[in-house]
This record gives C-alpha cells, sequence and structure tokens, in this order.
C-alpha cells in the first residue's frame, strides 16, 4: 500500500525525475530524498557525495512525515 502525501509540493519532490541525472544526488533539481522503505526523508546536500539532512517534517505544509 502506497503512503499518503502530505501536500501537493511534496508529492512533486519525491516522484521527481530528472531526463539527465542517473540519482537524484546528482541533479541539482532533486532536493528531497525518500529511503526505499521510506522510513527516511531528507533534503539533499549537494557537495558532489550522497548526503542529506534528514527531516521529521515536511518543509512546505509542516505536517510530520509518517515513517513506517
Amino acid at each position: 500500500m502506497e503512503k499518503e502525501i502530505c501536500c501537493a509540493s511534496m508529492k512533486y519532490h519525491l516522484e521527481f525525475k530528472c531526463d539527465i541525472h542517473k540519482s537524484p544526488f546528482d541533479c541539482p533539481d532533486s532536493i528531497i530524498y525518500s529511503s526505499k522503505n521510506n522510513n527516511e526523508f531528507g533534503i539533499l546536500i549537494h557537495d558532489g557525495g550522497s548526503s542529506y539532512i534528514e527531516i521529521e517534517y515536511c518543509p512546505w505544509c509542516g505536517t510530520k512525515l509518517k515513517t513506517k
């Protein structure tokens, strides 16, 4: 069962697929990370690596993100 997404902005960024970059960590337009099992969400740090800052709340609407 797919999890509910809190708002249209979060949905857009979670579903964003770049036509140029294979990895979201390489794409400057990709800003939200979601682990494969949706137990973790984060804001990508575009520094050439695969870092992100874990978040517990949606940056657009403030809803607590469901993790489980």
